[in-house]
């Protein structure tokens, strides 16, 4: 299902709002693909600006499959990509060129000389000439036909920063500290992260006959925000594309979350006070006048653009009663259901008790910084409790740590007297390599198995801690993950068929599962859609009549309150217990490998999480706890 806008008062750019990224990479594909086949038609050229990175990995996947299965030639196709990665030779692994070759130019019949990227390898006293001439290359096959933007947190386009101008042309720019962090990962660190690029400017991309501007998932909902609905400034460049006469926004429904029409629909006009909508505007009504929302009145509803709420629903009175109630009733201290009660208000039903339950944890500490208090509450509370550990996580462990762990195993031996020769035979293996190849230690599989072993380790060490069986403690090392590297492959059948076996084998009455799509890597994501797909696949048998799905989110963020169906609260002690299960992933302790561009630890972050969830209960006149962790239900 899509949902098209075209410039309403508070938008003041075309906007599309695709169901997800795939949806929306096949429509862009399709206006693609219709334009070189109409160019080929009159045996004209079709002149195309390309982005690089995640967002529009889907759009050439598409156009491939276009290529090889409807038989779209694009031998009439010149490209010329956004941007370059200065200094940087065209064959290094962070290199734009090899990406485009690797993702499209490679399974495609385009001529090699019909590719344009900008070369990093220029000397600097060239470069001048050199962004001169791309341009006047663009300019003299008369402009791009299509430009294809993704959008920056910065709002950069291309690599054009904040601080960039409407009049600026091919250029050197000097990269934003957020979007050094936010390359960290294919770098192994921020600080090997270019401070220089080469990219297209705005006047370029504003000379393109048409554009699309992708982007996908909620991190990038703030500033595509900005860019559509505020002012036209340097700061955020993707607002300049306000002035562009053929822009669309190609947006998934988490980057278009924060629209004014998706996000408070009441200050744009006509909606429809659905009973979510209804407890959505409430919230927000008691955030902007600071009141818990018993102590609203007609005249705030009034005030604050709600008129048209009262003529739906009633009194200020009785709705404030109504959603004050809900969202009452969303609260716990049963996660597990409570035995014996009356259980027609609860999120969770009373009977069976015990429940089976199996958490699924994307990597192998996400199940104690997520959701670690209602995980020891399950436990706590007599439930039977599995964990899935879905992932090894073996690339985010430090090569000095399987140094250490490989001089532990070597001592080990001598001290027993154990497989001397054998235990001598790995170690100087595995720490011959990691000499050999310094901060590269992920280009051994042994040295990855080791890294996988490490985090096994920490993870039964939380689960012994949480008071789970050790038989219940499943390590699924799901392939897709197993690349050695932050680029993980497609989930596969292989992958779902191990998720299937699991839950076929504990049939459970609930599932917890991570459903944190703003986990910088994207693991989180891929591991809900093989749980997804798994349970696509179980879902007519008769043991899921009687399963719950729970929706939890990682370190990134919470849900929104008035997404959450369940929250259970964390009392100072749980707490506390709560962070010594996360201790014991001591390799993922002070800094991690990937820490994402938040300072805290990972128990810093979900104890500050848990505690503002807390807090905006209290704000709205729920009782007031030290903590809280939310989950929203998944019907399938």
């Amino acid at each position: 299902m899509t949902e098209s806008v075209l410039r309403n008062h508070l938008e003041k750019v075309s906007t599309r709002v695709f169901e997800d990224r795939d949806e929306g990479s096949k429509f862009v594909a399709t206006e693609i693909a219709a334009l070189i086949k109409e160019k080929n038609k009159l045996d004209k050229y079709t002149v195309l600006g390309l982005a690089t990175g995640s967002s529009p990995l889907l759009l050439y996947k598409e156009l491939i499959r276009i290529h090889k299965e409807e038989g779209l030639s694009f031998k009439n196709v010149i490209t010329f990509n956004l941007d370059e990665y200065y200094p940087m030779n065209p064959v290094d692994a962070q290199s734009y060129n090899k990406f485009m070759h690797e993702n499209l130019f490679s399974h495609i019949d385009i001529k090699p000389e019909n590719v344009n990227i900008p070369d990093g390898t220029i000397p600097m006293g060239e470069m001048d000439a050199y962004c001169r001439s791309y341009d006047n290359k663009i300019n003299s096959l008369g402009g791009l036909d299509i430009q294809v933007l993704g959008i920056g947190r910065t709002g950069h386009i291309g690599f054009n920063e904040p601080g960039s101008q409407i009049s600026d042309g091919t250029r050197m720019v000097y990269l934003n500290d957020i979007t050094r962090e936010d390359a960290a990962k294919d770098f192994g660190g921020k600080e090997n992260v270019p401070r220089t690029a080469i990219t297209m400017g705005v006047k370029t991309i504003m000379k393109a006959n048409k554009v699309f501007l992708m982007g996908w998932g909620e991190n990038k909902a703030p500033i595509v925000k900005e860019a559509t609905e505020g002012l036209v400034t340097g700061e955020v460049p993707a607002s300049f594309l306000q002035n562009h006469d053929d822009v669309l926004f190609v947006l998934d429904k988490g980057a278009a979350s924060r629209l004014s029409r998706i996000d408070t629909p009441w200050l744009t006009g006509d909606c429809e006070w659905t009973e979510h909508l209804q407890k959505k505007a409430l919230i927000w009504l008691s955030n902007q006048t600071g009141k818990p929302i018993l102590k609203l009145t007609e005249v705030d509803y009034k005030e604050w653009g709600l008129r048209s709420l009262l003529e739906t629903a009633g009194t200020a009175y009785d709705l404030n009663i109504e959603i004050h109630n809900r969202l009452q009733r969303t609260i716990t201290g049963w996660p597990g259901g409570k035995p014996s009660s009356d259980d027609k208000t609860r999120p969770e039903r009373s009977n069976p008790f015990p429940k089976k339950s199996i958490i699924f944890s994307p990597h192998p500490d996400d199940d104690v910084i997520s959701m670690g208090g209602t995980f020891l509450r399950l436990v706590d509370q007599g439930h039977d409790v599995h964990v899935a550990y879905q992932t090894s996580g073996n690339i985010a462990v430090f090569d000095d740590d399987a140094y250490r762990f490989m001089d532990f195993l070597s001592g080990f031996s001598k001290k027993f007297d154990v497989c001397q020769p054998e235990i001598k035979k790995i170690h100087d293996e595995i720490s011959g390599y990691l000499k050999s190849h310094p901060n590269n230690g992920n280009g051994s599989s042994s040295v990855l198995s080791v890294k996988g072993l490490i985090r096994q380790g920490e993870a039964a060490a939380a689960c012994r801690f949480s008071g789970v069986k050790e038989e219940n403690v499943h390590f699924l090392d799901l392939p897709f993950y197993e690349t050695g590297s932050v680029e993980k492959q497609p989930v596969s059948s292989k992958d779902v068929d191990i998720i299937v076996n699991l839950l076929r084998e504990v049939k459970p009455h609930q599932i917890y599962a991570a459903g944190d799509l703003q986990d910088p890597h994207g693991t989180h994501a891929v591991c809900l859609q093989a749980i997804f797909r798994a349970l696509e696949e179980v879902k007519n048998e008769d043991w899921t009549q009687d399963c719950y799905v729970w929706l939890y989110r990682g370190a990134w963020q919470e849900w929104d309150v008035e997404d959450v169906e369940m929250a259970v609260p964390i009392s100072p002690d749980e707490l506390k217990k709560k962070r010594m299960a996360i201790f014991k992933h001591q390799s993922q302790k002070d800094v991690p490998v990937f820490p994402g561009t938040d300072s805290r630890e990972f128990w810093e972050r979900a104890e500050d999480r848990n505690r503002e969830t807390a807090k905006l209960y209290d704000q709205l006149g729920l009782t007031e706890y030290e903590a809280i962790e939310a989950f929203k239900r998944y019907h399938f």
